[in-house]
């Protein structure tokens, strides 16, 4: 496993099955957000990020004024615009290419799609601000995507945080990664971090430092 260092923050990045290089999208009709984006809960592997590349190239995308490198398929009317973008520019103050997902009637949908260095993944946001409310935040994302941000915005113990992750992948057999973010700071929590030896230990550790 091999550290990347970005801007003082260290991150444990898990390549995961879905990701890695693959082939561009082929030119595919665009069906609609809707449809697209259903696709994602039945597709996997190298057809999972085609899927993915297919959405971020269908044209719908705009660059948010002021910001780098965050784009948006919704406007700021929609009722979690502010809370999308305020974890869109930490994530894209760390290396990360943020696209903002809509959120069509009758499906259930992630909230991000990320690019780094080539690697496309889906992920679902939970901003917390309850003080016990992490387990019950992670368990509403699943079936929507296998990877999660934590925008953490309260002061959240430490040991429960890393026991209440420890709980979501247990239930979650399909859960690849939990993103923490913490202030400025970064904290990427992979399957393989949460069932190696002393997780709770090196969670707070890492978590404090």
């Amino acid at each position: 496993m091999k550290p990347i260092i970005i801007e003082d923050n260290i991150f444990d990045f898990e390549p995961c099955e879905e990701d890695g290089s693959v082939l561009l999208a082929e030119e595919t009709p665009w069906r609609g957000f809707a449809d697209e984006l259903q696709d994602l809960h039945y597709l996997k592997g190298a057809q999972f990020i085609n899927q993915l590349k297919l959405i971020v190239n269908c044209g719908e995308f705009r660059p948010i004024a002021g910001e780098t490198n965050i784009f948006s398929a919704i406007g700021e009317e929609s009722s979690d615009y502010d809370n999308l973008i305020k974890a869109a520019r930490k994530l894209s103050n760390h290396g990360y290419r943020v696209y903002i997902l809509p959120n069509p009637k009758g499906i259930r949908t992630a909230d991000f799609i990320f690019e780094r260095k080539g690697v496309f993944k889906l992920f679902d946001l939970k901003s917390i601000t309850g003080k016990s409310s992490v387990s019950n935040r992670l368990m509403e994302s699943i079936g929507q995507t296998n990877h999660v941000v934590l925008n953490m915005l309260t002061d959240y113990a430490p040991r429960l945080l890393a026991k209440d992750v420890q709980s979501y992948f247990e239930a979650n057999t399909n859960a690849r990664e939990v993103l923490i973010i913490r202030g400025n700071r970064i904290l990427s929590v992979s399957r393989r971090f949460v069932e190696g030896n002393c997780y709770i230990k090196m969670f707070m550790k890492r978590y404090l430092r």
